[in-house]
């Protein structure tokens, strides 16, 4: 079955950096976009970012935009997230998803920490 795997979270200071991956498997990968969400404590589950299949179209939150970067291997079945210039208000858990017909699927998340 579709099954979705992020790694690469971490604690970061502020202005670092952190690069997620998402490895996935069960389904056609290049044949659908995938997303970025995070969920932060107390907070809503939010979009981060979007690519699509091909990886020629790419979208953002306004609250990423210009300092992450959303990628994909589609010869390892992997989407990458590349997280620049971090703030303390990125700290969250950070999830990709695919939505396959009717279905949305999500990894269980990796936790990202921006702290002092």
């Amino acid at each position: 079955q579709v099954q979705l795997v992020e790694s690469g979270g971490g604690v970061v200071q502020p202005g670092g950096s952190l690069r997620l991956s998402c490895a996935a498997s069960g389904f056609t990968f290049s044949t659908y976009g995938m997303r970025w969400y995070r969920q932060a404590p107390a907070k809503e589950r939010e979009f981060v970012a979007r690519i699509s299949s091909n990886g020629g179209a790419t979208n953002y939150a306004d609250s990423v935009k210009g300092r992450f970067t959303i990628s994909r291997d589609n010869a390892k079945n992997t989407v990458y997230l590349q997280m620049n210039s971090l703030k303390p208000d990125d700290t969250a858990v950070y999830y990709c998803k695919v939505v396959i017909g009717a279905l949305g699927y999500w990894g269980q998340g990796t936790q990202v920490t921006v702290s002092s």
